[in-house]
């Protein structure tokens, strides 16, 4: 399941869900809350019943280290956005800017993985960000700012964990519908 990436979609993508529902109070921000939850569990689920064991293996060692150094440099860029927007007295320019930084992570990641697919994320990370920036730059609230940013961005990896798990599910059918029309 994290082998695939789906785990890591998941979780992130809750995290995201739960950065866009703190735009929201009260009973509103519970019931987003528990449809995250219930949506994150749901991928994992899905991804256990319909991803091969072996989905996505262990990677070999150069690609490992590449893997590694993107998500090095990720994690760093993530630290210095958030260190200087608070220098700045600008957080909320955090998740956008993160937003872009995890979009523009998932371009090398499409190469090492031999994913081509992954650039769509990578693209609706960046259009994440960029409608954050669009509305904090037309001064909208910061609790917007978090809603669009947190909301896009969740959708996105979770849409992506859904296409992978149902294009596992669906190769698997094709697999059996072959298998059984093979022998007369």
């Amino acid at each position: 399941m994290f082998k695939s990436g789906v785990g890591f979609l998941a979780l992130f993508g809750l995290g995201w869900w739960l950065l866009g529902s703190s735009a929201f109070g009260g009973l509103m921000r519970q019931l987003l809350i528990a449809v995250g939850c219930a949506v994150m569990v749901g991928l994992m689920f899905a991804a256990r019943r319909f991803l091969p064991s072996s989905a996505g293996g262990p990677l070999p060692v150069g690609r490992r280290r590449r893997f590694n150094q993107i998500n090095g440099l990720q994690w760093l860029l993530i630290i210095a956005i958030a260190v200087v927007c608070r220098h700045v007295g600008e957080p909320v320019l955090v998740p956008p800017l993160v937003a872009v930084v995890v979009g523009l992570h998932f371009l090398p990641l499409a190469a090492v993985f031999e994913q081509p697919r992954l650039r769509i994320p990578a693209a609706l990370m960046i259009a994440s960000g960029a409608a954050g920036m669009t509305v904090w730059l037309t001064n909208g609230p910061d609790e917007t700012v978090r809603l669009v940013v947190g909301l896009l961005s969740a959708l996105s990896l979770w849409g992506t964990a859904v296409w992978t798990v149902a294009g596992a599910a669906s190769a698997a059918g094709q697999g059996a519908g072959d298998e059984g029309s093979g022998g007369a």
